[in-house]
């Protein structure tokens, strides 16, 4: 859900990328499976599609903070992995991707059930790529949006 909107009915949707590795999904769902912080934390790739990713977490105790919250280092964590695998979808099969930079602004207290990081890639260059991501919480039927984030990737 970008924007408070489906993908698909997003009318700001960034579907006009195109992939340059026709295998960009099974080169990513293989890269993810083996990060192993995400294993960790029990965390799954959702939603993969050219310049848009999506991670879930489900609400697990021993990653909260002493409120009973997850803690704003997991919500970072799925939110900067989001964007790295939405830019690391444009990139030719032959590359990497890393963090170059990111701003994280936390909204609310990550409550729920379920948190869920979507990314989509801004802008495209040759060697950088700058993405955002909003990340949600499921509770009860409830979505609410609790944390964004701008990030630059670096292709190596």
């Amino acid at each position: 859900m970008f924007g408070g909107f489906p993908a698909s009915a997003d009318p700001y949707a960034m579907s006009l990328f195109q992939p340059s590795d026709s295998e960009y999904e099974s080169r990513i769902r293989a890269n993810f499976a083996r990060q192993q912080v995400m294993q960790l934390m029990g965390a799954s790739l959702r939603r993969v599609e050219p310049g848009a990713v999506s991670i879930a977490l489900p609400y697990r105790a021993d990653l909260t903070q002493q409120d009973g919250y997850i803690h704003a280092g997991m919500i970072t964590t799925i939110a900067d992995s989001a964007c790295g695998y939405a830019a690391y979808t444009l990139m030719p099969a032959d590359s990497g991707v890393l963090s170059v930079e990111f701003k994280v602004n936390l909204l609310r207290p990550a409550a729920g059930e379920e948190f869920v990081a979507e990314a989509e890639v801004i802008k495209t260059g040759r060697t950088l790529t700058v993405t955002r991501c909003d990340v949600y919480s499921h509770a009860a039927g409830e979505i609410k949006l609790i944390a964004t984030m701008l990030a630059t990737m670096i292709r190596r």
